[in-house]
């Protein structure tokens, strides 16, 4: 009865750290110091490691930020797999020595970087949004620009962004289906106004996640992604995680 007892014990332990773990621990790459901040989104170690950095989108202050809070610091990069890209880095969660708080959190806290929603895990993607929406409430580093958050009824403001990633707050008129192709219209003039495309391979992927895309039409949501059009905005929506539903009554367009 005893042993039994001890066992018992010991899994409620296990699930209670279970339970509260830390979001973003996944398994250790091995640890080393920071040498080189190659860009705003990746460093190299002393061992000759490219870590990419994954989860964000890089701004105009990223890379001054992680200067101050990585170089000659011992790092722990985690990550689900180890395969590096095609350029031969490893993208990982990077932290540093024994915190719990990943670099990439710290970052999106600072309003010195954008969610990129790339992270397939549900607790950590949840982790680095709350970061984000913490930086974006206090007004913090990028947020505290007006034109940080765009307004869909703007594209003009939109097309300004090309080429770059952008979040914009709107509410959808109209959702339509043009061959393999489903269309969030946030305009009444769907060549000019900004819209949202989602390919039907991507459809899927929304109902899973309790979404079905019709039932976007009249609701408020953010959306982040790479601008691109030419006579109107376009955002190509790959990942559901690029769109937030908004409450009924919370603003959009509204700058923080």
């Amino acid at each position: 009865m005893t042993r039994l007892l001890h066992i018992i014990v010991a899994l409620l332990l296990v699930a209670g750290r279970t339970a509260f773990a830390t979001p973003c621990q996944f398994e250790a790459q091995g640890e080393g110091r920071v040498a080189v901040i190659v860009d705003a989104r990746s460093v190299r170690l002393d061992d000759g490691r490219e870590i990419r950095l994954t989860g964000i989108e890089a701004i105009s202050t990223t890379k001054q930020a992680l200067t101050s809070l990585l170089v000659g610091r011992d790092v722990t990069p985690r990550s689900a797999e180890d395969t590096p890209d095609r350029y031969g880095r490893q993208g990982a969660i990077l932290f540093i020595g024994e915190s719990d708080t990943s670099v990439q959190a710290t970052l999106l806290a600072q309003g010195d970087a954008i969610v990129s929603a790339e992270i397939a895990d549900k607790d950590c993607a949840a982790a680095l949004m709350a970061s984000e929406a913490e930086a974006r409430r206090q007004k913090k580093g990028n947020w505290a620009d007006p034109s940080a958050i765009k307004n869909a009824e703007s594209p003009d403001d939109i097309l300004a962004g090309i080429g770059r990633f952008v979040v914009v707050e709107g509410k959808v008129l109209s959702v339509r289906q043009a061959g393999a192709m489903t269309y969030l219209n946030f305009g009444r003039n769907w060549t000019r106004g900004f819209a949202v495309t989602i390919s039907k391979r991507m459809v899927p992927a929304f109902e899973s996640a309790g979404i079905a895309l019709k039932s976007l039409e009249n609701r408020n949501v953010r959306v982040r992604g790479w601008a691109e059009g030419n006579t109107g905005p376009r955002i190509d929506v790959r990942l559901v995680g690029q769109i937030e539903l908004l409450g009924a009554n919370e603003p959009t367009g509204v700058r923080p």
